[in-house]
């Protein structure tokens, strides 16, 4: 799989086919975009491996080639699908988010290798060891002195481990500071119960229903340090009315969470989602 963006300019996809072309790759998928606002260029093409006489690490270097006639200022990366992926869940006591995603990896819709879930509360760690999942248990204390600190450290050794290519905020109730952020870039996929950029932070049904919206919806992001603002990857919305209680909202809210975030991470792993600023464009 092969992702790039840059700015945009003639001769580019000129110039990735044509390598391929010479190399012998055979392309099997093929998506393009440009941006009107910022003049960026966005593609993912998808080739098949055995049509190519070498693998991914000599098409790296080979490619490199064809990315210095684009410009100084290009975004690309070549995976290769083959590779099973790697997925850290994070959780705290709300389980429907983690419940939906191991069902999914147990029966096979999500083909990915959940390599273990860390958790702030022991509350999901039977559910998690009955999917034969290891969960490590990192406790938080409240404040925001050394022991939160040295939690966060714990928590990134363990996560950091893994090497996963996906971090999942599955409900996890606490703020990563700055330096998690930036070290996870692109990788940490954060599930916010709103529909982004409404009601962010804490209590947001409840907030909705002091507003009295006749929609709530669900903002999977990557995240940033900037909080519940990170580039957004999938929304979806549910109605509610005048006679949904708060709490009405929060179970209606959890069906959307779940679907959201599952297709949220799904693109992710698939390579589908190139991020240019605060912005995303899904392919």
């Amino acid at each position: 799989m092969i992702t790039l963006g840059c700015p945009d300019r003639t001769g580019i996809v000129a110039g990735i086919s044509g390598f391929l072309a010479e190399a012998g790759g055979w392309i099997v998928g093929a998506a393009y975009h440009t941006d009107p606002v910022t003049n960026w260029f966005f593609t993912r093409q998808e080739v098949r491996a055995d049509s190519l006489p070498f693998g991914p690490a000599e098409l790296r270097a080979r490619f490199t080639d064809v990315v210095r006639k684009f410009g100084p200022r290009v975004d690309w990366q070549i995976t290769d699908t083959a590779e099973r992926r790697r997925v850290v869940l994070l959780v705290s006591k709300e389980g429907h988010c983690l419940y939906d995603l191991l069902g999914r990896v147990a029966s096979g819709e999500l083909d990915v290798e959940v390599t273990s879930v860390i958790g702030n509360h022991k509350d999901l760690a039977k559910i998690t060891e009955a999917h034969g999942i290891p969960f490590h248990h990192v406790p938080f204390p409240a404040g925001d002195g050394e022991g939160k600190a040295a939690a966060f450290a714990q928590l990134r050794q363990l996560v950091d481990g893994h090497h996963p290519h996906a971090i999942v905020l599955a409900r996890f109730m606490q703020v990563l500071p700055h330096e998690l952020c930036a070290a996870w870039a692109g990788k940490a996929l954060n599930i916010h119960h709103s529909f982004l950029p409404s009601f962010v932070g804490a209590r947001p049904y409840h907030q909705a229903h002091t507003r009295g919206v006749k929609l709530i919806g669900a903002t999977c992001h990557y995240v940033t340090a900037e909080l519940d603002a990170g580039p957004i990857v999938e929304q979806d919305v549910i109605r509610v009315d005048h006679g949904d209680s708060v709490a009405d909202m929060v179970r209606k809210g959890r069906d959307i969470e779940k679907v959201v975030l599952a297709r949220g991470l799904r693109w992710h792993l698939e390579d589908r989602v190139l991020v240019h600023g605060n912005r995303t464009v899904v392919f």
